[in-house]
């Protein structure tokens, strides 16, 4: 049932996220079974093609990484993304009151539009099987785009709000997501340091 919406949201988002809403489904179930199965999509495929595949750069000389490497980077991506969603989720709970919905004691719906709203980037995570940057950030910046838009519309409807008042509510929950995505970045290259940084082969 929660993978059906991962359909649904690109045929008819507005009957979805209605559908979503009525659900008030429970958070750790909604995590374990949509968000931590679909994010794994992006950090697999990821493996596969900087371990095995490579890619060409300059003078067309295959560049891979470890498989050591490749599942280190892989598994802290998956790790960043399980808790971007989390953060996300209870953003748009804590925020709630402030732009006139009602803060939930269990952020069910927060963590609802939250992983449901990030689909696209899940699903995006196929691309990366095919190994060329510009095609990758390409499908990503699509998808990024289309998960904006998908919060935007979803946030009236799941939060119970005026559609005046989801611009400025998501104008806010942009700017958190863009700052879960630096911290992260941030705390990757931290870690890069202490030896978990990527170790490139020659194919």
């Amino acid at each position: 049932m929660l993978l059906s919406h991962a359909f649904g949201l690109f045929t008819h988002p507005d009957e979805e996220w209605a559908s979503i809403r009525k659900e008030h489904e429970n958070p750790r179930r909604l995590y374990v079974a949509y968000v931590v199965l679909l994010a794994a999509i992006a950090p697999v495929c990821a493996y596969i093609s900087t371990a095995y595949f490579g890619w060409t750069i300059g003078n067309d000389r295959l560049i891979k990484l470890t498989e050591i490497s490749a599942l280190q980077l892989s598994v802290l991506t998956y790790i960043s993304m399980l808790v971007g969603v989390f953060a996300l989720g209870y953003a748009i709970n804590w925020m709630a009151r402030t732009y006139g919905a009602k803060e939930e004691h269990v952020p069910s719906n927060g963590i609802a539009l939250a992983a449901y709203s990030c689909t696209p980037l899940f699903l995006a995570g196929f691309a990366l099987l095919y190994p060329v940057p510009w095609f990758n950030a390409l499908v990503f910046l699509v998808a990024a785009c289309y998960g904006a838009w998908l919060m935007f519309d979803g946030l009236p409807i799941v939060m119970g709000i005026e559609k005046e008042r989801a611009v400025m509510y998501g104008g806010a929950l942009l700017t958190v997501a863009l700052v879960i995505l630096v911290s992260t970045r941030v705390g990757s290259v931290i870690l890069w340091n202490f030896g978990i940084g990527p170790v490139f082969v020659s194919g």
